[in-house]
């Protein structure tokens, strides 16, 4: 398997408590989500029960909830989900998202926490899910009235995000979610890299627009967005 992603340490201001380290991944091997599936889960993780769709999830369909895990299958968008919707060439891409996912949890950021990444082998390749702890929360397109509470957090995390030099493309508005605590969580670190760079407030910016104005949000929160 390929070479570890390297995450580098943490920008001089860091707005949030770190967390501590967390059990290492263990690889085994499930029936749960259908034959072939090896699972590399955090020690201790017992997948068991009956899997059922997550309610009010947004993204490309799926997603399950099995106890107090959320199962991710990852899928394909754009015109590529019509060639091929969800074999990859290996599991480095899932492994990857779990690099980036755990260092933002351990660092304190505000998001659901890993559990850890699961792949069988499909045809040429392999198809995969992501595996996160279940949070009482709800997307935010779904609670537009609460904004006041999420933007002032939501700014906060994407000052903090491009301080630390990581890149999120699919960071839009339905991966973010209200918490019933009031906080305010970002998730799906899918191809999530840290580069380097100046623009990177502006370029979550841009995509955040984009995604409130194809959800149709309201005025006040899309000028939020606005330069």
């Amino acid at each position: 398997m390929s070479e570890r992603m390297t995450v580098p340490p943490l920008p001089p201001v860091w707005p949030y408590a770190p967390r501590g380290e967390s059990g290492e991944l263990q690889e085994v091997t499930s029936s749960l989500l259908g034959s072939g599936w090896v699972i590399c889960a955090k020690g201790g993780l017992l997948l068991e029960g009956e899997a059922r769709p997550l309610p009010e999830a947004f993204g490309r369909g799926g997603i399950l909830q099995l106890g107090t895990i959320v199962v991710r299958p990852y899928r394909r968008g754009g015109m590529l989900r019509h060639v091929n919707a969800r074999i990859y060439a290996s599991p480095r891409r899932f492994r990857d998202e779990y690099v980036v996912h755990q260092a933002l949890w351990t660092a304190g950021f505000p998001t659901v926490e890993p559990l850890g990444y699961g792949y069988r082998r499909r045809l040429w390749g392999v198809e995969g899910v992501f595996l996160t702890r279940l949070a009482e929360a709800r997307p935010w397109p779904s609670c537009w009235h609460e904004s006041a509470r999420v933007l002032p957090q939501l700014h906060q995390l994407l000052d903090a995000l491009a301080a630390w030099g990581l890149h999120a493309p699919d960071l839009n508005a339905t991966n973010v979610l209200m918490g019933s605590d009031g906080r305010v969580l970002a998730l799906d670190w899918d191809r999530a890299r840290w580069i380097s760079g100046s623009d990177l407030k502006e370029r979550y910016r841009r995509r955040l627009l984009r995604s409130l104005q194809k959800l149709q949000a309201p005025d006040a929160v899309i000028a939020s967005f606005t330069s």
